[in-house]
């Protein structure tokens, strides 16, 4: 291993591999602030030219960069306008947006980036410590094992509920779901509640349901209330609070800690991702935060905002672990990359560390490389991006519909999207005056698919629903996916029986 390291060092270190990881993290920061374009889309565009550099290190180094880049500045997008383009910002944007919307964007935007090195960083150090290790354990998970994981995703949605909307939640998680059924079902490839339309075939597209939930109705906000653009001094021509206090990096140290590795280990899983890592994530931190912090989730906590953005960073690192050491993608970013080693003639597996150390280890050290150039290059910044909140309301307002009609279509190429688009935002307009959470209906949409593919296949390997006390480490996620359902209820009335305790000993 220390052999390894050192081929790496040298390897990552020199002149070329450096602007590689320049190049490809530039690029990726870049196309991740721009809603639509996540990394998946241009990092295959980007193959082609790897292919032509023709050293399969420089190549991988530089796909690599611009993977955790664009994860990276995903949620400049979030923080600022509300409109994540990709799923793995999506729970940046709770917190987020709200201390953009309070005259913080400059903190929300430092918070985000030093969440998100950190994240990254940790998960090099463990990747590089754990990777051959954590390769066999993911091979322990299955499909009943990954579908019970969604079951606990799913159950931890109140913590995207404010207070006395949790059956409002629910009921938005299940909406979700519904609408995560549309298209060609997991058992047989026939269209489901289609209604005839060709271009539902395929079912919603995240893009254009992201942008509907989150960015559309915020433009509509901004004419509905035209004192909103300027609402928490966002207006100002000055971005002041760029800086955290001592107190604010005390309070989200360990918040940053707890979901790196968190969010490492849930990426090493095969399909899971960075998705559901920071979801998790949020969903953990609340849980565990006090009850007086609680209620800050949602409003703008900065514990809110760093978990999901150290645990999707992390996780973006965890997922190089099936793909390098056993050949497995273990998202769709990741199947673009595996065709892009297979392009490169490199056979990912467990005999990648062994053949070929020069790659394997420099792709691995280039990642810690690679966060502390997102650091430099993006920190320097947050003063000039945080500007875009400074945009006169009668130019905002274009601005986000021009982002989020190009992100709905360049996501599916299809004009119909942008009519879905328009519908679902009107919708998701009048479900937000009603003062129903719309988070929960995109966790909800998100993890329906990964849900049901999972549990079908799990259904056909065991003739039925035996595999749930068949397997134990799939019995083990359900009965706590029930512990998170039931803590809540558990919790209150705990606390009303103290309550009935007191008023009767006074």
């Amino acid at each position: 291993m220390l052999e390894g390291i050192l081929i790496g060092l040298s390897t990552a270190f020199s002149v070329t591999n450096v602007l590689m990881v320049v190049g490809g993290c530039l690029i990726g920061t870049f196309i991740g602030m721009l809603p639509g374009l996540g990394p998946m889309s241009i990092i295959a565009i980007m193959i082609p030219i790897a292919i032509g550099i023709g050293d399969p290190s420089a190549a991988l180094i530089l796909l690599a960069g611009v993977y955790y880049g664009a994860i990276f500045g995903g949620s400049t997008s979030s923080i600022l306008i509300n409109a994540p383009g990709v799923a793995s910002t999506v729970a940046t944007s709770f917190d987020g947006y709200p201390l953009a919307r309070q005259g913080k964007a400059g903190k929300a935007l430092t918070v985000a980036a030093i969440a998100s090195f950190a994240g990254g960083s940790i998960g090099a150090v463990l990747l590089m410590i754990f990777a051959p290790m954590l390769a066999s354990v993911a091979l322990l998970f299955h499909s009943a094992e990954y579908f019970a994981l969604m079951v606990v995703g799913l159950s931890a949605i109140a913590a995207f509920a404010g207070s006395g909307q949790v059956l409002k939640a629910v009921l938005m998680t299940l909406l979700g779901l519904i609408m995560a059924t549309v298209g060609e079902g997991a058992l047989f490839n026939l269209p489901r509640f289609t209604m005839g339309i060709m271009d539902l075939q395929s079912g919603f597209g995240f893009i254009t349901l992201a942008m509907a939930m989150f960015a559309l109705p915020e433009a509509i906000y901004l004419v509905l209330d035209p004192g909103r653009s300027n609402a928490g001094g966002g207006g100002g021509n000055e971005i002041k609070d760029l800086r955290i206090s001592r107190a604010e990096a005390r309070q989200i140290a360990p918040v940053i800690g707890r979901q790196s590795i968190q969010g490492f280990l849930i990426g090493v899983l095969p399909g899971a991702g960075a998705t559901i890592a920071s979801f998790l994530g949020y969903a953990v931190e609340r849980n565990i935060a006090p009850r007086e912090e609680q209620k800050e989730f949602g409003k703008g906590s900065l514990k809110g905002l760093a978990a999901p953005e150290s645990a999707n960073n992390a996780a973006c690192t965890g997922s190089f672990v099936p793909l390098l050491t056993l050949g497995i993608p273990g998202s769709g970013t990741t199947a673009i990359l595996l065709g892009a080693l297979i392009a490169l003639n490199v056979s990912p597996g467990p005999r990648l560390m062994v053949d070929e150390p020069e790659i394997f280890w420099a792709v691995i050290i280039s990642m810690y490389l690679g966060n502390v150039v997102l650091l430099i290059l993006n920190l320097p910044l947050i003063p000039y991006i945080a500007r875009v909140l400074a945009v006169p309301r009668s130019f905002l307002i274009p601005f986000i519909l021009f982002f989020t009609l190009m992100g709905a279509y360049i996501g599916q190429n299809n004009a119909t999207e942008l009519l879905l688009l328009v519908g679902l935002g009107v919708a998701a307009t009048a479900l937000r005056l009603a003062d129903y959470p719309l988070a929960p209906l995109l966790i909800g949409f998100i993890l329906g698919a990964m849900l049901e593919d999972n549990f079908a296949r799990s259904m056909q390997l065991y003739d039925g629903v035996s595999f749930i006390w068949e397997r134990p480490m799939t019995a083990g996620l359900l009965v706590l996916a029930a512990v998170l359902v039931l803590l809540p209820g558990y919790r209150r009335l705990r606390t009303r029986m103290r309550a009935r305790g007191i008023e009767g000993g006074d």
